[in-house]
């Protein structure tokens, strides 16, 4: 079957956008799919972690391997937020732009969702770091234990621009991912659509919120030296922000403009 063009996509935008704004009225339902998706991003991570690092031998001597194979590991957390329709804040940075710019929900509402999913994908996340991984060992041998707690520390030490920039990077790619899913009618093809901008982002190095509040944590349970300050203001907030502008943006209101039918409010 052949591929949406972007203008069914931007259409499928703003009917997706209108969903997630009526789920906000069951806060409830909100917050346990925004909490499966700090999960589900948090096995991409942890799969991510095990496979990446997992063969210093070969990745001493290539070190874009190790990129590679932790990228090729990561989309599993998209492809589980997007098929089994879990409730991801850097995925919604976009989808609800196409549904606001046409007049379906204000501001007011757009905030009010990513507040809730934000707080909920914290919880999920940071909760498999402390569960699945410390509490299960699998971040105690080596050479995981000193790849997740060098994962931490390197992520606080940045500047607060290039974290900021990484973010819009992170979320540009991880947003068109859910596009390219949003193009395509099977499984196969969706879960294509999530694998390459994902396993892109990763691979370069971006930075983004949800999968930090994974990464971060999982690093200071095994001793990293980063306060929660650091973690929170050196990287959190300026990772959110560049994830705000490279989703909201750079992918939810550029498509919208250029592919939807009509202006604002029609």
């Amino acid at each position: 079957m052949d591929v949406r063009t972007p203008a069914e996509v931007a259409e499928l935008g703003v009917n997706a956008g209108c969903s997630k704004i009526k789920t906000t009225e069951n806060t409830g339902r909100l917050i346990a799919l925004s909490v499966l998706a700090g999960c589900y991003i948090g096995l991409g991570g942890a799969l991510s972690l095990v496979v990446g690092y997992g063969f210093p031998g070969l990745t001493a001597e290539n070190p874009s391997l190790q990129r590679l194979l932790s990228g090729a590991m990561f989309p599993i957390g998209l492809i589980l937020v997007v098929v089994l329709g879990a409730e991801l804040f850097t995925g919604n940075n976009a989808l609800l732009m196409p549904g606001f710019l046409k007049g379906k929900f204000g501001i007011g509402a757009v905030l009010k969702n990513w507040a809730i999913v934000y707080a909920g994908n914290f919880v999920g996340a940071t909760g498999f770091a402390w569960l699945m991984m410390y509490s299960a060992g699998l971040t105690t041998p080596e050479p995981w234990h000193s790849a997740i707690a060098g994962i931490a520390g390197a992520k606080v030490s940045m500047p607060w621009i290039t974290v900021f920039v990484k973010g819009i990077g992170a979320n540009w790619c991880v947003c068109l991912a859910v596009w390219l899913a949003m193009s395509g009618h099977s499984l196969v093809e969706k879960m294509a659509g999530c694998w390459f901008p994902v396993m892109a982002f990763v691979a370069l190095g971006y930075e983004h919120c949800i999968a930090n509040m994974f990464f971060i944590p999982a690093g200071m349970l095994e001793g990293a030296s980063v306060t929660c300050l650091q973690f929170v203001v050196d990287n959190l907030v300026p990772s959110t922000l560049g994830n705000i502008v490279g989703g909201a943006l750079f992918v939810g209101c550029v498509h919208a403009m250029l592919h939807l039918r009509g202006g604002q409010g029609r």
